[in-house]
Protein backbone atom coordinates (compact mmCIF):
# COMPACT_ATOMS: atom_id res chain seq x y z
CA UNK A 1 0.00 0.00 0.00
CA UNK A 2 1.53 3.28 -0.96
CA UNK A 3 2.05 6.24 1.61
CA UNK A 4 -0.68 8.27 0.31
CA UNK A 5 -3.25 5.35 0.51
CA UNK A 6 -2.05 4.41 3.97
CA UNK A 7 -2.41 8.25 5.37
CA UNK A 8 -6.21 8.40 3.74
CA UNK A 9 -7.00 4.98 5.37
CA UNK A 10 -5.62 6.71 9.00
CA UNK A 11 -6.98 9.84 8.72
CA UNK A 12 -10.68 9.46 6.58
CA UNK A 13 -11.82 12.61 8.02
CA UNK A 14 -8.81 14.63 6.33
CA UNK A 15 -9.04 12.98 3.30
CA UNK A 16 -12.58 13.60 3.28
CA UNK A 17 -11.81 17.72 3.79
CA UNK A 18 -8.62 17.21 1.20
CA UNK A 19 -10.80 16.45 -2.06
CA UNK A 20 -13.02 19.62 -1.81
CA UNK A 21 -9.96 21.45 -0.86
CA UNK A 22 -7.75 20.03 -4.27
CA UNK A 23 -11.10 21.12 -6.24
CA UNK A 24 -11.47 24.76 -4.81
CA UNK A 25 -7.37 25.03 -5.33
CA UNK A 26 -7.85 23.81 -8.86
CA UNK A 27 -10.98 25.93 -9.52
CA UNK A 28 -9.45 29.35 -7.88
CA UNK A 29 -6.27 28.90 -10.66
CA UNK A 30 -8.87 28.34 -13.24
CA UNK A 31 -11.18 31.04 -12.01
CA UNK A 32 -7.76 33.42 -11.77
CA UNK A 33 -6.94 32.69 -15.59
CA UNK A 34 -10.73 33.55 -16.98
CA UNK A 35 -10.97 36.30 -15.29
CA UNK A 36 -7.29 37.37 -16.70
CA UNK A 37 -8.74 36.05 -20.16
CA UNK A 38 -11.93 38.13 -19.92
CA UNK A 39 -10.03 41.56 -20.23
CA UNK A 40 -9.55 39.98 -23.91
CA UNK A 41 -12.51 37.73 -25.00
CA UNK A 42 -11.64 35.51 -27.63
CA UNK A 43 -12.80 32.15 -29.45
CA UNK A 44 -8.99 30.90 -27.96
CA UNK A 45 -9.73 32.53 -24.60
CA UNK A 46 -12.59 30.63 -23.98
CA UNK A 47 -10.94 27.41 -25.09
CA UNK A 48 -8.29 27.81 -22.19
CA UNK A 49 -10.63 28.33 -19.99
CA UNK A 50 -13.40 25.45 -20.42
CA UNK A 51 -10.79 23.06 -21.21
CA UNK A 52 -9.44 24.09 -17.92
CA UNK A 53 -12.34 23.37 -16.10
CA UNK A 54 -13.02 20.42 -17.32
CA UNK A 55 -9.64 19.00 -16.53
CA UNK A 56 -9.55 20.54 -13.08
CA UNK A 57 -12.88 18.52 -12.26
CA UNK A 58 -11.40 15.13 -13.87
CA UNK A 59 -8.69 15.55 -11.74
CA UNK A 60 -10.44 16.09 -8.45
CA UNK A 61 -10.71 12.49 -6.82
CA UNK A 62 -14.56 11.95 -6.86
CA UNK A 63 -15.48 8.51 -5.23
CA UNK A 64 -17.97 7.60 -7.94
CA UNK A 65 -15.83 7.37 -10.72
CA UNK A 66 -12.81 6.10 -11.28
CA UNK A 67 -9.12 7.29 -12.14
CA UNK A 68 -8.74 5.63 -15.16
CA UNK A 69 -11.67 7.06 -17.41
CA UNK A 70 -10.82 10.65 -15.45
CA UNK A 71 -7.63 10.40 -16.85
CA UNK A 72 -8.46 9.50 -20.37
CA UNK A 73 -11.21 12.22 -20.62
CA UNK A 74 -8.61 15.04 -19.05
CA UNK A 75 -5.79 13.57 -21.89
CA UNK A 76 -8.47 13.92 -24.64
CA UNK A 77 -9.53 17.36 -23.45
CA UNK A 78 -6.23 18.88 -23.10
CA UNK A 79 -4.67 17.26 -26.19
CA UNK A 80 -7.67 18.80 -28.28
CA UNK A 81 -7.52 22.37 -26.70
CA UNK A 82 -3.74 22.23 -27.50
CA UNK A 83 -3.91 21.20 -30.89
CA UNK A 84 -7.30 23.76 -31.30
CA UNK A 85 -4.82 26.78 -30.13
CA UNK A 86 -1.29 25.91 -31.99
CA UNK A 87 -3.46 26.70 -34.72
CA UNK A 88 -4.20 30.33 -33.63
CA UNK A 89 -0.75 31.06 -31.38
CA UNK A 90 -2.42 33.59 -29.38
CA UNK A 91 -0.95 35.36 -26.24
CA UNK A 92 -0.62 34.89 -22.99
CA UNK A 93 -3.20 31.74 -23.19
CA UNK A 94 -1.75 29.05 -21.86
CA UNK A 95 -3.62 27.24 -18.29
CA UNK A 96 -1.18 27.03 -15.32
CA UNK A 97 -4.08 25.37 -13.55
CA UNK A 98 -5.10 22.90 -16.21
CA UNK A 99 -1.15 22.24 -16.11
CA UNK A 100 -1.29 21.18 -12.82
CA UNK A 101 -4.37 19.13 -12.46
CA UNK A 102 -2.88 17.16 -15.30
CA UNK A 103 0.37 16.78 -12.87
CA UNK A 104 -1.77 15.60 -10.14
CA UNK A 105 -3.83 13.12 -12.70
CA UNK A 106 -0.21 11.68 -14.12
CA UNK A 107 0.93 10.74 -9.92
CA UNK A 108 -2.27 9.23 -9.42
CA UNK A 109 -2.23 7.41 -13.07
CA UNK A 110 1.57 6.17 -12.02
CA UNK A 111 0.38 5.02 -8.55
CA UNK A 112 -2.41 3.06 -8.81
CA UNK A 113 -3.37 2.47 -12.38
CA UNK A 114 -2.87 -1.30 -13.37
CA UNK A 115 0.73 -1.57 -15.40
CA UNK A 116 -0.16 -1.67 -18.95
CA UNK A 117 -2.74 1.39 -18.51
CA UNK A 118 0.23 3.33 -16.17
CA UNK A 119 2.31 3.15 -19.42
CA UNK A 120 -0.26 4.20 -22.05
CA UNK A 121 -1.91 7.00 -20.15
CA UNK A 122 1.12 7.96 -18.01
CA UNK A 123 2.93 9.52 -21.59
CA UNK A 124 -0.01 11.14 -22.47
CA UNK A 125 -0.60 13.24 -19.40
CA UNK A 126 3.60 13.80 -19.13
CA UNK A 127 3.15 15.06 -22.70
CA UNK A 128 -0.09 16.96 -22.33
CA UNK A 129 1.22 18.39 -19.28
CA UNK A 130 4.49 19.75 -21.33
CA UNK A 131 2.41 20.76 -24.28
CA UNK A 132 0.04 22.75 -21.74
CA UNK A 133 2.78 26.32 -22.23
CA UNK A 134 3.55 25.61 -25.64
CA UNK A 135 -0.04 26.97 -26.79
CA UNK A 136 1.60 30.44 -25.50
CA UNK A 137 3.41 32.73 -27.97
CA UNK A 138 6.25 32.82 -26.09
CA UNK A 139 6.38 29.47 -24.16
CA UNK A 140 10.15 30.34 -22.67
CA UNK A 141 10.73 29.00 -19.31
CA UNK A 142 7.43 27.63 -18.42
CA UNK A 143 7.68 24.88 -20.84
CA UNK A 144 11.06 23.97 -19.03
CA UNK A 145 9.73 24.68 -15.58
CA UNK A 146 6.37 21.60 -16.09
CA UNK A 147 9.01 19.68 -18.33
CA UNK A 148 11.26 19.35 -15.08
CA UNK A 149 7.95 19.07 -12.75
CA UNK A 150 6.68 16.39 -14.95
CA UNK A 151 9.73 14.32 -15.02
CA UNK A 152 10.01 14.87 -11.54
CA UNK A 153 6.91 13.58 -10.64
CA UNK A 154 6.66 10.50 -12.53
CA UNK A 155 10.19 9.21 -11.12
CA UNK A 156 8.23 9.89 -7.68
CA UNK A 157 4.91 7.83 -8.73
CA UNK A 158 7.45 5.25 -10.26
CA UNK A 159 9.93 4.87 -6.90
CA UNK A 160 6.46 5.08 -5.07
CA UNK A 161 4.70 2.43 -6.49
CA UNK A 162 7.71 -0.05 -7.18
CA UNK A 163 7.97 0.68 -2.88
CA UNK A 164 4.55 -0.61 -2.96
CA UNK A 165 4.91 -3.71 -5.33
CA UNK A 166 7.57 -4.64 -2.97
CA UNK A 167 5.76 -4.05 0.56
CA UNK A 168 3.40 -6.13 -1.08
CA UNK A 169 5.96 -8.97 -2.17
CA UNK A 170 7.15 -9.05 1.37
CA UNK A 171 3.77 -9.04 3.12
CA UNK A 172 2.64 -12.21 0.38
CA UNK A 173 5.99 -13.29 1.62
CA UNK A 174 5.48 -13.43 5.36
CA UNK A 175 1.88 -14.66 4.82
CA UNK A 176 3.05 -17.86 3.02
CA UNK A 177 5.72 -17.91 5.87
CA UNK A 178 2.73 -18.28 7.77
CA UNK A 179 0.76 -20.23 6.65
CA UNK A 180 3.66 -22.90 6.29
CA UNK A 181 3.96 -22.57 10.20
CA UNK A 182 0.48 -23.26 10.62
CA UNK A 183 0.77 -26.12 9.05
CA UNK A 184 3.11 -27.34 11.14
CA UNK A 185 1.06 -26.76 13.62
CA UNK A 186 -1.99 -28.51 12.62
CA UNK A 187 0.44 -31.49 12.35
CA UNK A 188 1.66 -31.43 15.82
CA UNK A 189 -1.84 -30.60 17.02
CA UNK A 190 -3.43 -33.66 15.13
CA UNK A 191 -0.29 -36.11 15.95
CA UNK A 192 -0.92 -34.83 19.54
CA UNK A 193 -4.61 -35.89 19.69
CA UNK A 194 -4.86 -38.65 17.18
CA UNK A 195 -2.42 -40.75 18.29
CA UNK A 196 -3.39 -40.74 22.05
CA UNK A 197 -6.74 -41.53 20.65
CA UNK A 198 -5.40 -44.32 18.77
CA UNK A 199 -3.27 -45.61 22.11
CA UNK A 200 -6.70 -45.62 24.25
CA UNK A 201 -8.77 -47.57 21.77
CA UNK A 202 -5.91 -50.07 21.87
CA UNK A 203 -5.78 -50.39 25.67
CA UNK A 204 -9.91 -50.52 25.61
CA UNK A 205 -9.31 -52.98 22.97
CA UNK A 206 -6.89 -55.37 24.30
CA UNK A 207 -7.95 -54.79 28.19
CA UNK A 208 -10.43 -56.49 29.77
CA UNK A 209 -12.20 -53.12 31.20
CA UNK A 210 -15.44 -53.03 32.93
CA UNK A 211 -18.89 -51.29 31.09
CA UNK A 212 -17.63 -48.22 33.58
CA UNK A 213 -14.21 -48.02 32.54
CA UNK A 214 -14.65 -48.52 29.03
CA UNK A 215 -17.08 -45.49 29.44
CA UNK A 216 -14.36 -43.89 30.86
CA UNK A 217 -12.18 -44.68 28.17
CA UNK A 218 -14.79 -43.69 25.27
CA UNK A 219 -15.26 -40.40 26.94
CA UNK A 220 -11.55 -39.51 26.90
CA UNK A 221 -11.43 -40.81 23.19
CA UNK A 222 -14.56 -38.67 22.05
CA UNK A 223 -12.55 -35.62 24.38
CA UNK A 224 -9.72 -35.96 22.59
CA UNK A 225 -11.28 -36.47 18.79
CA UNK A 226 -13.63 -33.32 19.55
CA UNK A 227 -9.87 -31.01 20.32
CA UNK A 228 -8.22 -32.30 17.15
CA UNK A 229 -11.20 -31.73 15.05
CA UNK A 230 -11.79 -27.99 16.83
CA UNK A 231 -8.06 -27.43 16.42
CA UNK A 232 -8.16 -28.66 12.23
CA UNK A 233 -11.43 -26.37 12.22
CA UNK A 234 -9.52 -23.40 13.49
CA UNK A 235 -6.36 -23.44 11.27
CA UNK A 236 -8.07 -24.60 8.20
CA UNK A 237 -9.97 -21.75 8.64
CA UNK A 238 -7.46 -19.34 8.76
CA UNK A 239 -5.87 -21.02 6.17
CA UNK A 240 -8.19 -20.52 4.11
CA UNK A 241 -8.48 -16.49 5.38
CA UNK A 242 -7.07 -14.40 2.78
CA UNK A 243 -5.75 -11.76 5.57
CA UNK A 244 -5.17 -14.16 8.47
CA UNK A 245 -5.36 -13.13 11.78
CA UNK A 246 -2.91 -14.09 14.46
CA UNK A 247 -3.94 -15.49 17.71
CA UNK A 248 -1.66 -15.24 21.36
CA UNK A 249 1.32 -18.12 21.21
CA UNK A 250 0.68 -21.17 23.16
CA UNK A 251 3.30 -20.94 26.80
CA UNK A 252 3.82 -22.00 30.26
CA UNK A 253 -0.08 -21.96 30.89
CA UNK A 254 -0.80 -24.63 27.65
CA UNK A 255 2.19 -26.59 28.64
CA UNK A 256 -0.14 -26.86 32.25
CA UNK A 257 -2.92 -27.88 30.12
CA UNK A 258 -1.39 -29.82 28.36
CA UNK A 259 0.23 -31.97 31.11
CA UNK A 260 -3.31 -32.60 32.86
CA UNK A 261 -4.66 -33.77 29.72
CA UNK A 262 -2.22 -36.39 28.80
CA UNK A 263 -2.14 -37.29 32.40
CA UNK A 264 -6.08 -38.29 32.06
CA UNK A 265 -5.22 -40.65 29.64
CA UNK A 266 -1.94 -41.65 29.74
CA UNK A 267 0.69 -41.95 32.74
CA UNK A 268 1.18 -39.10 35.40
CA UNK A 269 2.97 -36.46 34.15
CA UNK A 270 4.79 -34.19 36.66
CA UNK A 271 5.10 -30.82 35.77
CA UNK A 272 8.07 -28.61 37.39
CA UNK A 273 7.94 -24.66 36.02
CA UNK A 274 10.81 -22.72 38.36
CA UNK A 275 9.00 -20.13 40.27
CA UNK A 276 9.32 -16.60 38.54
CA UNK A 277 10.19 -18.09 35.54
CA UNK A 278 6.51 -17.84 33.92
CA UNK A 279 6.83 -13.72 34.03
CA UNK A 280 10.52 -13.58 32.93
CA UNK A 281 10.18 -16.13 30.03
CA UNK A 282 9.88 -14.21 26.40
CA UNK A 283 6.93 -15.27 24.46
CA UNK A 284 8.88 -16.66 21.35
CA UNK A 285 10.46 -18.62 23.79
CA UNK A 286 7.50 -19.93 26.28
CA UNK A 287 6.39 -20.78 22.64
CA UNK A 288 9.42 -22.94 21.76
CA UNK A 289 9.05 -24.66 24.89
CA UNK A 290 5.59 -25.45 24.60
CA UNK A 291 6.12 -27.02 20.81
CA UNK A 292 8.85 -29.44 22.49
CA UNK A 293 6.81 -30.35 25.32
CA UNK A 294 4.31 -31.58 23.30
CA UNK A 295 5.80 -33.33 20.95
CA UNK A 296 7.87 -34.72 23.81
CA UNK A 297 4.61 -36.19 25.47
CA UNK A 298 3.33 -37.28 21.81
CA UNK A 299 7.01 -39.59 21.70
CA UNK A 300 5.70 -40.64 25.06
CA UNK A 301 2.34 -42.42 24.31
CA UNK A 302 4.16 -43.56 20.45
CA UNK A 303 7.29 -45.20 22.00
CA UNK A 304 6.87 -45.60 25.95
CA UNK A 305 4.09 -48.10 26.51
CA UNK A 306 4.98 -48.92 29.77
CA UNK A 307 5.94 -45.55 31.23
CA UNK A 308 4.43 -45.13 34.69
CA UNK A 309 5.53 -41.39 35.02
CA UNK A 310 6.68 -38.86 32.85
CA UNK A 311 8.81 -35.48 34.32
CA UNK A 312 8.73 -32.40 32.37
CA UNK A 313 10.70 -29.72 34.02
CA UNK A 314 11.45 -26.18 32.65
CA UNK A 315 14.46 -24.08 34.38
CA UNK A 316 16.31 -20.79 33.86
CA UNK A 317 20.37 -21.24 33.89
CA UNK A 318 23.07 -18.83 33.27
CA UNK A 319 22.93 -19.69 29.48
CA UNK A 320 18.72 -19.30 29.19
CA UNK A 321 16.31 -22.12 29.05
CA UNK A 322 16.52 -25.66 29.95
CA UNK A 323 13.43 -28.05 29.49
CA UNK A 324 13.63 -31.33 29.88
CA UNK A 325 10.89 -34.24 29.39
CA UNK A 326 12.22 -37.44 30.92
CA UNK A 327 10.16 -40.79 31.13
CA UNK A 328 10.96 -44.24 31.95
CA UNK A 329 9.48 -46.41 29.70
CA UNK A 330 11.26 -49.01 27.38
CA UNK A 331 8.84 -50.52 25.36
CA UNK A 332 7.05 -48.89 22.41
CA UNK A 333 3.43 -49.16 21.24
CA UNK A 334 2.20 -51.44 18.74
CA UNK A 335 0.99 -48.65 16.18
CA UNK A 336 1.06 -48.88 12.59
CA UNK A 337 3.85 -47.46 10.43
CA UNK A 338 0.48 -45.08 9.34
CA UNK A 339 0.05 -44.12 12.69
CA UNK A 340 3.81 -43.82 13.72
CA UNK A 341 4.32 -40.82 11.15
CA UNK A 342 7.12 -40.17 9.40
CA UNK A 343 9.34 -39.34 11.99
CA UNK A 344 9.48 -35.51 11.06
CA UNK A 345 8.61 -34.10 14.47
CA UNK A 346 11.68 -33.84 16.49
CA UNK A 347 13.65 -33.11 13.31
CA UNK A 348 10.92 -30.07 12.22
CA UNK A 349 11.81 -29.28 16.32
CA UNK A 350 15.85 -29.09 15.76
CA UNK A 351 15.41 -26.92 12.96
CA UNK A 352 13.45 -24.75 14.89
CA UNK A 353 15.38 -24.67 18.11
CA UNK A 354 18.53 -24.29 15.82
CA UNK A 355 16.97 -20.78 14.42
CA UNK A 356 16.47 -19.45 17.75
CA UNK A 357 20.13 -20.42 18.69
CA UNK A 358 19.45 -23.30 20.94
CA UNK A 359 20.23 -27.26 21.12
CA UNK A 360 17.68 -29.97 21.18
CA UNK A 361 19.00 -33.62 22.08
CA UNK A 362 16.85 -36.73 22.89
CA UNK A 363 18.45 -39.74 23.44
CA UNK A 364 18.48 -42.23 26.41
CA UNK A 365 17.95 -40.86 30.09
CA UNK A 366 17.78 -42.23 33.87
CA UNK A 367 16.00 -45.65 32.80
CA UNK A 368 13.50 -44.40 29.97
CA UNK A 369 13.81 -41.76 27.18
CA UNK A 370 14.92 -37.72 27.76
CA UNK A 371 14.51 -34.48 25.43
CA UNK A 372 16.50 -31.94 26.82
CA UNK A 373 15.90 -28.47 24.29
CA UNK A 374 19.11 -25.46 25.63
CA UNK A 375 17.53 -21.98 24.51
CA UNK A 376 20.11 -18.91 24.83
CA UNK A 377 17.55 -16.04 26.12
CA UNK A 378 18.37 -12.71 25.82
CA UNK A 379 18.34 -10.18 28.64
CA UNK A 380 15.10 -8.06 28.78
Amino acid sequence: MSPVRSWVRRHPRAAAAARPLLAAVLVALVTYEGVALARQPTRPHAIVWCAGVAVCLCAVPWPRIPLVPRAWTAAALTWTATVLLLLDRPEIVWGMGEAIALLVLLSSVLLYAPARTAALLGPVLGLGCVAVPVRDADPGRFTLLFAVLAVVVSAYSLLMRAQSGQRIRDLQAVRTAERLELARELHDLVAHHVTGIVVQAQAARFTAVSGERAAESFARIEEAGSEALGAMRRLVRVLREGDPKTEPVAGIAQIRELTTRFSQAGPPAVLHVEPGLEERLPGDAAALAHRVVRESLTNVRKHAADATVVRVALRATAGGLDVRVMDDGSHAVPLTEQARGGGFGLAGLTERVSAMGGELAAGPGEGGWQVTMRLPLHPL
